[in-house]
Protein backbone atom coordinates (compact mmCIF):
# COMPACT_ATOMS: atom_id res chain seq x y z
CA UNK A 1 0.00 0.00 0.00
CA UNK A 2 1.39 3.42 -0.95
CA UNK A 3 1.51 6.16 1.67
CA UNK A 4 0.47 9.57 0.38
CA UNK A 5 3.14 12.32 0.55
CA UNK A 6 0.83 14.51 2.69
CA UNK A 7 0.49 11.74 5.25
CA UNK A 8 4.27 11.26 5.31
CA UNK A 9 4.70 14.99 5.93
CA UNK A 10 2.19 14.98 8.80
CA UNK A 11 3.85 11.98 10.42
CA UNK A 12 7.31 13.56 10.09
CA UNK A 13 6.03 16.82 11.55
CA UNK A 14 4.40 14.98 14.46
CA UNK A 15 7.63 13.16 15.23
CA UNK A 16 9.58 16.41 15.06
CA UNK A 17 7.23 18.25 17.44
CA UNK A 18 7.19 15.30 19.84
CA UNK A 19 10.98 15.22 19.93
CA UNK A 20 11.07 18.93 20.71
CA UNK A 21 8.69 18.53 23.63
CA UNK A 22 10.44 15.59 25.25
CA UNK A 23 13.78 15.89 27.10
CA UNK A 24 16.58 14.31 25.13
CA UNK A 25 17.35 10.67 25.81
CA UNK A 26 20.83 10.02 27.22
CA UNK A 27 23.16 9.30 24.31
CA UNK A 28 25.02 6.08 24.95
CA UNK A 29 26.19 5.42 21.39
CA UNK A 30 28.74 8.28 21.27
CA UNK A 31 31.29 6.36 23.32
CA UNK A 32 30.97 8.93 26.10
CA UNK A 33 29.33 8.39 29.46
CA UNK A 34 25.67 9.45 29.59
CA UNK A 35 24.78 11.32 32.77
CA UNK A 36 21.26 12.32 33.80
CA UNK A 37 20.95 15.41 36.03
CA UNK A 38 17.76 16.52 37.77
CA UNK A 39 17.20 20.27 38.19
CA UNK A 40 18.44 22.92 35.78
CA UNK A 41 20.67 24.70 38.30
CA UNK A 42 22.67 21.52 38.74
CA UNK A 43 22.54 20.54 35.08
CA UNK A 44 24.05 23.90 34.14
CA UNK A 45 27.17 23.55 36.28
CA UNK A 46 27.60 19.85 35.44
CA UNK A 47 27.57 20.73 31.71
CA UNK A 48 30.23 23.36 32.34
CA UNK A 49 32.33 20.83 34.23
CA UNK A 50 31.93 17.94 31.82
CA UNK A 51 32.39 19.90 28.61
CA UNK A 52 32.67 17.35 25.80
CA UNK A 53 33.83 14.52 28.08
CA UNK A 54 30.28 13.22 28.70
CA UNK A 55 26.70 13.46 27.44
CA UNK A 56 24.74 15.52 29.99
CA UNK A 57 20.92 15.40 29.96
CA UNK A 58 18.61 17.45 32.18
CA UNK A 59 15.50 15.76 33.54
CA UNK A 60 13.33 18.48 35.11
CA UNK A 61 12.58 21.47 32.89
CA UNK A 62 11.83 25.14 33.49
CA UNK A 63 8.80 26.11 35.56
CA UNK A 64 8.57 22.64 37.14
CA UNK A 65 8.56 22.16 40.92
CA UNK A 66 11.04 19.38 41.82
CA UNK A 67 9.42 18.90 45.24
CA UNK A 68 6.25 17.63 43.55
CA UNK A 69 7.72 16.15 40.37
CA UNK A 70 6.67 12.56 39.76
CA UNK A 71 8.59 10.53 37.13
CA UNK A 72 6.69 9.57 34.00
CA UNK A 73 7.20 6.29 32.15
CA UNK A 74 9.53 8.15 29.77
CA UNK A 75 11.50 9.50 32.76
CA UNK A 76 11.92 5.99 34.14
CA UNK A 77 13.30 4.86 30.78
CA UNK A 78 15.76 7.77 30.78
CA UNK A 79 16.82 6.95 34.33
CA UNK A 80 17.38 3.31 33.43
CA UNK A 81 19.28 4.17 30.23
CA UNK A 82 21.71 6.64 31.84
CA UNK A 83 25.19 5.50 32.87
CA UNK A 84 25.11 7.80 35.88
CA UNK A 85 22.69 10.05 37.77
CA UNK A 86 23.44 13.29 39.62
CA UNK A 87 20.85 14.96 41.84
CA UNK A 88 20.73 17.52 44.66
CA UNK A 89 19.28 15.38 47.42
CA UNK A 90 18.03 16.25 50.90
CA UNK A 91 14.57 15.48 49.49
CA UNK A 92 14.51 18.33 46.96
CA UNK A 93 13.52 15.75 44.34
CA UNK A 94 11.11 14.18 46.83
CA UNK A 95 9.33 11.65 44.63
CA UNK A 96 12.37 10.88 42.51
CA UNK A 97 14.83 10.17 45.32
CA UNK A 98 13.45 6.67 46.12
CA UNK A 99 13.74 5.82 42.41
CA UNK A 100 17.39 6.91 42.40
CA UNK A 101 18.12 5.00 45.58
CA UNK A 102 16.70 1.82 44.03
CA UNK A 103 18.89 2.36 40.97
CA UNK A 104 21.93 2.78 43.22
CA UNK A 105 21.07 -0.45 45.03
CA UNK A 106 21.07 -2.19 41.65
CA UNK A 107 24.58 -0.96 40.85
CA UNK A 108 23.85 2.28 38.98
CA UNK A 109 26.29 5.14 39.52
CA UNK A 110 24.26 7.67 41.53
CA UNK A 111 25.35 10.69 43.60
CA UNK A 112 23.37 13.17 45.71
CA UNK A 113 25.74 16.13 45.59
CA UNK A 114 24.25 18.36 48.29
CA UNK A 115 24.39 15.41 50.69
CA UNK A 116 28.19 15.46 50.32
CA UNK A 117 28.39 18.99 51.80
CA UNK A 118 29.30 19.07 55.54
CA UNK A 119 26.28 19.51 57.81
CA UNK A 120 27.74 22.60 59.48
CA UNK A 121 27.37 24.51 56.20
CA UNK A 122 23.68 23.63 55.84
CA UNK A 123 20.51 25.26 57.14
CA UNK A 124 17.78 23.47 59.08
CA UNK A 125 14.11 24.27 59.54
CA UNK A 126 12.42 24.21 62.96
CA UNK A 127 11.76 20.48 62.57
CA UNK A 128 15.41 19.69 61.87
CA UNK A 129 14.98 19.15 58.11
CA UNK A 130 17.90 20.21 55.91
CA UNK A 131 17.25 23.03 53.44
CA UNK A 132 18.16 21.69 49.96
CA UNK A 133 18.20 25.07 48.15
CA UNK A 134 21.99 25.46 48.26
CA UNK A 135 22.23 27.21 44.87
CA UNK A 136 20.85 30.43 46.41
CA UNK A 137 24.30 30.98 47.96
CA UNK A 138 26.72 31.16 45.04
CA UNK A 139 29.72 30.43 47.25
CA UNK A 140 28.02 27.29 48.57
CA UNK A 141 27.06 26.24 45.04
CA UNK A 142 30.78 26.41 44.29
CA UNK A 143 31.24 23.69 46.92
CA UNK A 144 28.64 21.61 45.10
CA UNK A 145 30.58 22.17 41.87
CA UNK A 146 33.68 20.79 43.59
CA UNK A 147 31.72 17.72 44.68
CA UNK A 148 30.42 17.24 41.14
CA UNK A 149 34.01 17.42 39.92
CA UNK A 150 35.08 14.78 42.45
CA UNK A 151 32.28 12.43 41.37
CA UNK A 152 32.91 12.90 37.64
CA UNK A 153 36.64 12.37 38.14
CA UNK A 154 35.88 9.10 39.90
CA UNK A 155 33.47 7.99 37.20
CA UNK A 156 35.69 9.13 34.30
CA UNK A 157 39.34 9.00 35.42
CA UNK A 158 40.48 9.30 31.81
CA UNK A 159 38.93 12.80 31.68
CA UNK A 160 40.61 14.14 34.83
CA UNK A 161 42.76 16.72 33.05
CA UNK A 162 39.81 18.26 31.21
CA UNK A 163 37.65 18.17 34.34
CA UNK A 164 40.34 19.93 36.37
CA UNK A 165 40.64 22.64 33.74
CA UNK A 166 36.88 23.10 33.51
CA UNK A 167 36.52 23.27 37.30
CA UNK A 168 39.10 26.04 37.54
CA UNK A 169 37.23 28.11 34.96
CA UNK A 170 33.84 27.41 36.55
CA UNK A 171 34.99 28.37 40.04
CA UNK A 172 36.41 31.65 38.71
CA UNK A 173 33.04 32.44 37.09
CA UNK A 174 31.14 31.58 40.28
CA UNK A 175 33.45 33.70 42.41
CA UNK A 176 32.83 36.68 40.13
CA UNK A 177 29.08 36.01 40.22
CA UNK A 178 29.12 35.88 44.02
CA UNK A 179 30.78 39.30 44.19
CA UNK A 180 28.29 40.69 41.67
CA UNK A 181 25.26 39.47 43.62
CA UNK A 182 26.70 40.86 46.84
CA UNK A 183 27.18 44.24 45.16
CA UNK A 184 23.64 44.33 43.73
CA UNK A 185 21.99 43.48 47.05
CA UNK A 186 24.21 45.81 49.09
CA UNK A 187 22.19 48.82 47.94
CA UNK A 188 18.99 47.69 49.72
CA UNK A 189 18.50 49.84 52.85
CA UNK A 190 18.77 48.03 56.18
CA UNK A 191 15.11 48.52 57.10
CA UNK A 192 13.97 46.96 53.81
CA UNK A 193 16.23 43.90 53.75
CA UNK A 194 13.30 41.48 54.14
CA UNK A 195 12.27 38.91 51.52
CA UNK A 196 8.77 37.43 51.76
CA UNK A 197 8.08 34.74 49.16
CA UNK A 198 5.72 31.88 48.39
CA UNK A 199 7.89 29.25 50.11
CA UNK A 200 11.02 29.16 52.20
CA UNK A 201 13.57 28.64 49.42
CA UNK A 202 15.79 31.69 49.95
CA UNK A 203 17.39 30.97 53.31
CA UNK A 204 20.89 30.48 51.89
CA UNK A 205 20.59 33.71 49.93
CA UNK A 206 19.56 35.53 53.09
CA UNK A 207 22.42 34.08 55.15
CA UNK A 208 25.06 34.83 52.52
CA UNK A 209 23.92 38.32 51.51
CA UNK A 210 22.48 39.55 54.83
CA UNK A 211 18.74 39.56 54.18
CA UNK A 212 15.91 38.36 56.40
CA UNK A 213 13.80 35.69 54.71
CA UNK A 214 10.20 34.62 55.35
CA UNK A 215 8.21 32.05 53.38
CA UNK A 216 4.47 31.46 53.32
CA UNK A 217 5.07 27.73 52.95
CA UNK A 218 7.97 25.76 54.39
CA UNK A 219 11.10 24.53 52.61
CA UNK A 220 9.04 22.02 50.62
CA UNK A 221 6.04 23.10 48.56
CA UNK A 222 4.30 19.97 49.83
CA UNK A 223 3.79 21.80 53.13
CA UNK A 224 0.55 23.71 53.66
CA UNK A 225 0.21 27.45 54.10
CA UNK A 226 -1.80 27.90 57.32
CA UNK A 227 -4.17 30.82 57.78
CA UNK A 228 -2.54 31.67 61.10
CA UNK A 229 0.90 31.94 59.48
CA UNK A 230 -0.49 34.11 56.67
CA UNK A 231 -2.04 36.45 59.24
CA UNK A 232 1.27 36.62 61.12
CA UNK A 233 3.07 37.57 57.92
CA UNK A 234 0.45 40.24 57.17
CA UNK A 235 1.02 41.70 60.64
CA UNK A 236 4.79 41.73 60.02
CA UNK A 237 4.34 43.47 56.66
CA UNK A 238 2.15 46.16 58.20
CA UNK A 239 4.17 46.69 61.38
CA UNK A 240 7.48 46.94 59.52
CA UNK A 241 6.05 48.73 56.48
CA UNK A 242 7.57 46.19 54.10
CA UNK A 243 7.24 47.59 50.57
CA UNK A 244 7.06 44.43 48.45
CA UNK A 245 6.44 40.68 48.43
CA UNK A 246 7.47 38.19 45.75
CA UNK A 247 5.99 35.35 43.74
CA UNK A 248 7.92 32.33 42.45
CA UNK A 249 7.96 30.85 38.96
CA UNK A 250 7.03 27.34 40.11
CA UNK A 251 4.26 28.21 42.60
CA UNK A 252 0.79 29.72 42.17
CA UNK A 253 0.58 33.31 43.40
CA UNK A 254 -2.70 33.05 45.36
CA UNK A 255 -1.03 33.02 48.79
CA UNK A 256 1.13 36.03 47.94
CA UNK A 257 -1.98 37.88 46.75
CA UNK A 258 -3.61 37.02 50.07
CA UNK A 259 -0.77 38.85 51.83
CA UNK A 260 -1.29 41.92 49.68
CA UNK A 261 -5.04 41.91 50.30
CA UNK A 262 -4.55 41.37 54.02
CA UNK A 263 -2.10 44.27 54.29
CA UNK A 264 -4.45 46.51 52.29
CA UNK A 265 -7.29 45.72 54.70
CA UNK A 266 -5.06 47.07 57.48
CA UNK A 267 -4.19 50.25 55.60
CA UNK A 268 -0.78 49.34 54.17
CA UNK A 269 -0.21 49.08 50.42
CA UNK A 270 2.39 46.41 49.71
CA UNK A 271 3.14 45.79 46.05
CA UNK A 272 4.01 42.69 44.07
CA UNK A 273 7.77 42.98 43.82
CA UNK A 274 8.18 40.58 40.91
CA UNK A 275 8.66 36.91 40.15
CA UNK A 276 11.70 35.09 41.50
CA UNK A 277 13.20 31.84 40.27
CA UNK A 278 13.42 29.45 43.20
CA UNK A 279 13.32 25.73 42.31
CA UNK A 280 13.74 26.00 38.54
CA UNK A 281 15.51 28.25 36.04
CA UNK A 282 13.89 30.19 33.22
CA UNK A 283 13.22 29.00 29.68
CA UNK A 284 16.16 27.75 27.60
CA UNK A 285 17.65 30.47 25.42
CA UNK A 286 16.79 33.27 27.88
CA UNK A 287 19.26 34.87 30.31
CA UNK A 288 17.31 33.28 33.18
CA UNK A 289 17.72 29.88 31.52
CA UNK A 290 21.23 29.66 33.00
CA UNK A 291 22.24 29.40 36.63
CA UNK A 292 24.10 32.73 36.57
CA UNK A 293 21.21 34.45 34.79
CA UNK A 294 18.66 33.07 37.22
CA UNK A 295 20.59 34.25 40.28
CA UNK A 296 21.32 37.62 38.69
CA UNK A 297 17.61 38.08 37.85
CA UNK A 298 16.63 37.35 41.46
CA UNK A 299 19.14 39.83 42.87
CA UNK A 300 18.08 42.60 40.50
CA UNK A 301 14.39 41.95 41.14
CA UNK A 302 14.93 42.15 44.90
CA UNK A 303 17.06 45.28 44.65
CA UNK A 304 14.58 47.04 42.36
CA UNK A 305 11.59 46.27 44.55
CA UNK A 306 13.19 46.85 47.97
CA UNK A 307 15.59 49.65 47.13
CA UNK A 308 14.91 53.26 48.00
CA UNK A 309 13.94 54.14 44.41
CA UNK A 310 11.27 51.44 44.16
CA UNK A 311 10.55 49.46 40.98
Amino acid sequence: MKVKPVLLFICSLTLFVSSCRQPAEPQADSGRMSILVTVGMLTDIVRSLAGDTAEITGLIGEGVDPHLYAPSAADVRRIQAADGILFVGHHLEGRLQPVFERQAAQGKRVAALAQRIPDEKLLLDEDGNIDPHLWMDVSLWSDVAREAHAVLSEWMPEATEALDRNLEALLADLEALDREIESILADIPEARRVIITAHDAFGYLGRRYNLEVMGIQGMSTESEAGLRHINELVATIVDRQIPAVFTESTIADRNVKALIEGAASRGHAVRMGGELFSDAMGAPGTPEGTYAGMIRHNARTLANALGTSGP
